[in-house]
């Protein structure tokens, strides 16, 4: 394959363990990167914090759709048993909110779970059924076992392959190498 065919998908860095990692992680932050991840055999406690992520809206967007689920729930049975279908039962009222708390409840967990999952996907841009990262042949071997690894995306505003490259080797990255593919 031609190198002008080639497309570079980032840069990616290997450091020796999981405090390197998190100090690679706050200086790739501070250097303006926005578009970089950190990847490691296991979670590493302050990450998040290190790459300036911020909290997940998923808890959020959940409580919404589960309370806008239990609330629909709860007016259609409202509105079928007093406006619709108005219908004397052993002389109870028309709306009895008793009997429909199994129902409203169902609804907003069902509402809820499926705006999480659905949220998480968005907000993880999944599914992604491919990355760049699968052209490392260091990546692909070390990281499940030993490997502790910042890349940098080609998206990034500030991604440049020569200065993304001498930068990660100037906060201590062993084994830097661009990715390119087809």
């Amino acid at each position: 394959m031609s190198a002008e065919r080639e497309k570079t998908y980032g840069v990616i860095a290997r450091f020796d363990g999981p405090a390197e990692l998190l100090r690679a992680a706050a200086k790739v932050r501070d250097a303006g990167y926005k578009r970089f991840d950190c990847h490691s055999p296991f979670p590493i406690h302050g990450m998040d914090a290190a790459m300036g992520m911020k909290g997940s809206k998923v808890g959020y967007i959940a409580g919404v759709c589960g309370t806008l689920g239990g609330i629909g729930g709860l007016a259609l049975q409202w509105w079928t048993s007093t406006i619709a279908y108005p219908v004397t039962i052993s002389g109870k009222p028309y709306f009895s909110y008793q009997a429909y708390v199994p129902v409203t409840f169902g609804l907003t967990v069902l509402c809820a779970a499926l705006g999480a999952v659905f949220s998480m996907l968005i907000t993880n841009r999944l599914p992604r059924w491919f990355d760049g990262l699968f052209y490392s042949e260091q990546f692909s071997t070390r990281v499940n076992d030993d490997g502790f690894f910042v890349s940098i995306e080609a998206s990034d505003a500030a991604f440049d392959a020569a200065k993304s490259r001498a930068f990660l080797e100037s906060i201590g990255g062993k084994q830097v190498e661009v990715i390119k593919g087809a």
